[in-house]
């Protein structure tokens, strides 16, 4: 076994060597001057500055609570209740019909269905915004809306 036979035991990844000097050594294999040519150079990252620019918003922002406002058909509220029932927002939730979040009942507003006059059932509605077609429908239907 000669000297120029033996092998290491962990391989070694190649690195490439930058500022050992050169041919003539000038820029030291470097290439360029400024700040790329200087030892310990740091180039910040271009998306840094980007993200930097962007305008923040500050504090607290509460979305969850400013929620759209959810919309029920018609038809959804004739095959959840019954000829005389009285409608609110809390038997509308009991009914399955909306979600309430943390405890809270979202805003509701109550709207027509493609086929109009076909509403039947006598119910009255307290505490709900109903569009100007649903209110004409449950008064014809001989229901209130308050």
């Amino acid at each position: 076994m000669q000297l120029h036979n033996l092998k290491r035991k962990t391989a070694l990844k190649s690195k490439k060597q930058v500022g050992r000097g050169g041919k003539r050594g000038k820029t030291s294999g470097r290439g360029t001057k400024g700040q790329n040519a200087r030892a310990g150079r740091k180039k910040r990252p271009e998306m840094r500055d980007i993200i930097k620019k962007i305008p923040k918003l500050r504090g607290y922002f509460f979305n969850t609570i400013q929620d759209a406002v959810k919309s029920v058909t018609l038809s959804t509220v004739a095959v959840h209740f019954e000829s005389g029932a009285e409608i609110t927002l809390q038997s509308l939730a009991e009914k399955g019909v909306i979600a309430t979040y943390k405890g809270r009942l979202p805003r509701v507003k109550i709207l027509g269905d493609r086929k109009p006059n076909e509403f039947t059932k006598k119910i009255s509605i307290k505490g709900v915004p109903v569009s100007a077609s649903v209110k004409l429908q449950i008064e014809n239907a001989g229901g209130k809306v308050e």
